[in-house]
């Protein structure tokens, strides 16, 4: 039936998988907890560079063909920052997937849980993310979503070559050269950094959309504008307030775990088989510096320095 979509010109559905993460560019020496753990309340949160990439193709895609561009997100509340930002730069609908029992997913689970979020959003053509994010490094999360979706994947892409129908045609990179992949949809697209300029905000859109909130965002306002108020209360005037912002268009929608069925076996610290033995802090203490001879004696006493200091070996 592809060449009945071609025929009639029906626009394509996608989702962008986004995430906010600590900004590792500017680490300090508080960044890292005494457990070894990353302290990410020292870290400015920013977009994670390479979703801001997949968010731009995306658009271009809906811009270019027509139909509906949806981002979500998992993290805390506070990762309604990057959706608001998604909102800005052209996104149809925004969702906002946050639950304490996700807390501490590996990319095992994270993804499960991804993609039970897509399956819940429904019919779409394409699924975006970034190739990887700078927290982690890993470029699995996406891979992984496109497993247990079902569905074709196609990494690092450079540019969306040509889409006709029910047939993407997409130019990857392979590190030594470029690539065109012809795949059918629906498709799970990673996208690299250097694939696109990312657009800005739109002003009118930042001004429209700047009291968009989610319903926990708003519950914590209730809460701290409301401390000695009942329980009852403060839901009642969480309820008015988020049917307000609905009503105006403003209300960024958010779910949990029960909203997408997870099996909260696999979500979190029980889902995530990934264990971290040894988390280990490198403190240059040397200073100054030591001219070594370019030479094979002084290569050698090189090495010897640093294997008696422990840097090698």
């Amino acid at each position: 039936m592809s060449w009945f979509r071609e025929l009639l010109a029906v626009p394509y559905d996608s989702i962008v998988c986004v995430k906010q993460v600590p900004d590792t560019a500017n680490v300090t020496v508080d960044a890292m907890k005494e457990d070894g753990t990353v302290n990410r309340s020292a870290l400015p949160a920013i977009f994670n560079p390479e979703d801001l990439n997949a968010l731009e193709t995306v658009l271009e895609i809906r811009d270019d063909h027509g139909g509906t561009v949806t981002a979500i997100t998992m993290g805390p509340p506070k990762a309604s920052d990057v959706l608001r930002e998604c909102l800005n730069r052209g996104v149809d609908r925004a969702i906002l997937l946050t639950d304490r029992r996700a807390a501490a997913s590996d990319t095992l689970a994270t993804s499960y849980i991804l993609a039970q979020a897509i399956k819940t959003i429904g019919r779409y053509d394409f699924v975006f993310c970034g190739r990887q994010a700078i927290d982690g490094d890993t470029a699995q999360v996406g891979p992984q979503c496109a497993e247990k979706l079902g569905i074709p994947q196609i990494t690092y892409l450079e540019s969306v070559v040509n889409l006709s129908g029910e047939t993407a045609r997409i130019k990857r990179n392979i590190g030594n050269g470029w690539e065109i992949v012809e795949v059918k949809l629906p498709v799970l697209v990673t996208v690299i950094g250097t694939a696109n300029c990312p657009r800005p905000p739109a002003a009118r859109r930042m001004m429209r959309l700047k009291r968009s909130r989610t319903p926990a965002e708003l519950a914590g306002q209730v809460r701290r504008e409301m401390p000695d108020a009942t329980d009852d209360r403060r839901e009642a005037e969480l309820r008015r307030r988020c049917e307000a912002l609905k009503q105006r268009g403003l209300l960024i929608e958010q779910w949990d775990l029960e909203d997408i069925e997870a099996n909260l076996s696999r979500c979190g610290l029980p889902g995530s088989p990934t264990k971290v033995h040894r988390i280990q802090a490198i403190v240059l203490k040397k200073e100054g510096h030591t001219d070594v001879p370019p030479t094979e004696e002084g290569i050698r006493g090189l090495i010897h320095e640093l294997v008696v200091e422990r840097t090698l070996g």
